[in-house]
């Protein structure tokens, strides 16, 4: 493990971006290049609480942010590097969480993940519209707030990820 910060937690680094950006690949390669664990908040959503689209159907987005928040507020106090599900930022309290944290913004073009979204299970690009436009708009309505916390913008539609990472992974020592 690397030498951990004052407060006796790992170094932290939280990704942040929209769906299909690359940020649980690319932050299991930084975590590995830092030393630190990696934690997908998504993926501690689903198992404590279930598949996502089941928490969206049966209890709304509103009570699914509230757990995003209770679990972000929890990955951050373990340290490592943590990738929040797209959304996340859309909650006000998630964002100040983050106050103060190091975070990198992945973004990406559409026509880079237009292959990645389609058929991918992903709540909010269900529906009749077609996913890469649903997509550009989800992206349009919460690119500000990746923005406003991120300290770091990063893009990952043509570089391969493993490139991403070490410049990631560099950006966050030289924070330390």
């Amino acid at each position: 493990m690397s030498s951990p910060e004052p407060h006796g937690r790992p170094l932290t680094l939280v990704l942040v971006g929209p769906m299909a950006a690359g940020k649980t690949s690319v932050g299991r390669k930084v975590a590995r290049l830092l030393s630190v664990p990696f934690i997908d908040t998504d993926k501690r959503i689903a198992a404590a609480h279930g598949p996502i689209p089941q928490i969206f159907a049966e209890h709304g987005e509103q009570r699914f942010r509230m757990i995003e928040r209770e679990e972000v507020a929890s990955a951050v106090r373990e340290g490592g590097v943590v990738s929040l599900g797209g959304g996340a930022v859309t909650d006000a309290g998630t964002r100040d969480l983050l106050a103060g944290e190091p975070v990198v913004f992945l973004t990406v073009s559409a026509e880079a993940v237009a292959h990645r979204v389609r058929g991918a299970g992903r709540p909010l690009l269900a529906g009749e519209e077609d996913p890469v436009q649903r997509w550009r708009t989800i992206f349009a309505e919460r690119r500000g707030w990746y923005e406003e916390v991120a300290d770091l913008t990063v893009d990952t539609s043509r570089r391969p990820m493993r490139m991403i990472a070490e410049e990631i992974a560099a950006w966050r020592k030289e924070q330390a």
